[in-house]
């Protein structure tokens, strides 16, 4: 089950999505469950994190319903943990992909992607796009951003622009 915002909640979905995923190593241990890690050692290997800070990534990911915590002994040990997506954490593969096109596109690597993004049946390619509600991909000038009821300002009294490739974004009242 996923944890419901409070009154006490920003009122900003990026800004509650942030109390959770903003820290640099909670994304990162994201990616490597995605890559099959489960167990703490399995994490701590592959990112060098310290185990202080996956400990405190892993509690906040468990208790945001990203994580299921799922209890393990292996033979001769004491009890252990792995920690497995949920529904909520699986869907974070959009966001990690989204993560993964803007790194290509605007900080590469010379050795190329470090993740790829395929259809499973032709292994063709995929990108995100925008989709609207007929199902027609649409350019991301052609999409607006503006307030939604949950704003603490009045809908549609501030409203974003569309804005050009390499173009500041600019606030119109």
């Amino acid at each position: 089950m996923v944890p419901a915002a409070t009154t006490t909640s920003p009122r900003c979905s990026i800004a509650r999505s942030l109390e959770v995923l903003g820290e640099k190593w909670t994304l990162l241990v994201v990616r490597e469950a995605f890559w099959g890690a489960t167990k703490f050692s399995d994490f701590t290997a592959s990112l060098s994190v310290s185990t202080d800070i996956l400990s405190a990534r892993l509690a906040t990911l468990v208790d945001a319903g990203v994580f299921e915590r799922r209890s393990y002994r292996e033979n001769g040990s004491r009890e252990r943990f792995s920690y497995h997506l949920t529904e909520s954490g699986l869907e974070l593969r959009v966001l990690l992909a989204a993560f993964t096109e803007w790194g290509d596109r605007y900080r590469p690597n010379e050795l190329g992607p470090a993740t790829l993004y395929r259809d499973r049946a032709s292994q063709a390619p995929v990108h995100l796009a925008f989709v609207s509600a007929t199902g027609e991909v649409l350019d991301e000038t052609a999409v607006e951003t503006i307030r939604g009821p949950g704003s603490e300002r009045p809908l549609g009294a501030v409203q974003i622009g569309s804005v050009p490739t390499g173009a500041a974004p600019r606030l119109e009242p």
